[in-house]
Formats: C-alpha cells, sequence, structure tokens
C-alpha cells in the first residue's frame, strides 16, 4: 500500500548550500520532517552542479514523517542573466534600455 502524502512543498535552493536556515528550515519543519536529512541529501545529489545554481526543488512529505524529493532543472532565467553578465533584471521591463544582450552564438 501507497504511503499517505501529507503536503507538497516546492521550493528553490542553491545548489549544494542547502542548510536549516529559511527558507527550507520552516517549510520542512511545520511538517515535521528531519531537516538535516533533507539538507544532506540535497547537496549530496546537486554536488556535481555548479555551487549556488537555483535549483526548483519539490517535496513530497508522507504521513510517517519521511519524504522523496524530485530536482528540476535550473530556471532559464539564470542560465540569461549568466549569459548577460547582469546579476538581476531590468527594473523596469519593457520600457527603458535593455540592461544586457544575448546572442545565439552564446
Amino acid at each position: 500500500m501507497a504511503k499517505k502524502v501529507v503536503g507538497i512543498i516546492k521550493l528553490q535552493v542553491p545548489a549544494g548550500k542547502a542548510n536549516p536556515s529559511p527558507p527550507i528550515g520552516p517549510a520542512l519543519g511545520q511538517r515535521g520532517l528531519n531537516i538535516m536529512e533533507f539538507c544532506k541529501a540535497f547537496n549530496a545529489s546537486t554536488q556535481n552542479l555548479e555551487p549556488g545554481m537555483p535549483i526548483p526543488v519539490v517535496i513530497t512529505a508522507y504521513a510517517d514523517r519521511s519524504f522523496a524529493f524530485v530536482t528540476k532543472s535550473p530556471p532559464n532565467s539564470y542560465f540569461l542573466k549568466k549569459a548577460a553578465g547582469i546579476e538581476k533584471g531590468s527594473q523596469t521591463t519593457g520600457k527603458g534600455r535593455p540592461v544586457g544582450r544575448v546572442t545565439m552564438a552564446q
């Protein structure tokens, strides 16, 4: 028989840098999940990625306080900002001049 799902948590965590501080700690703590166990498992599964790369993760919490998680691919905006060489996007989207430029060759 399948485990009973009590919640699904969606977070964006930097690769290899999961720790019990917000947003991970409070999100997992209110479901009664072992925060350090998740942090160790997540960091181990993302150790081959660039450190600090934002990784979307979907955590499924079960009634017996166990969990399973699935990591997704990083958002396209991360790669576009990296290719354009900028830290953050425009303050006025669609107005004024662009903050960066990306070519097909990049």
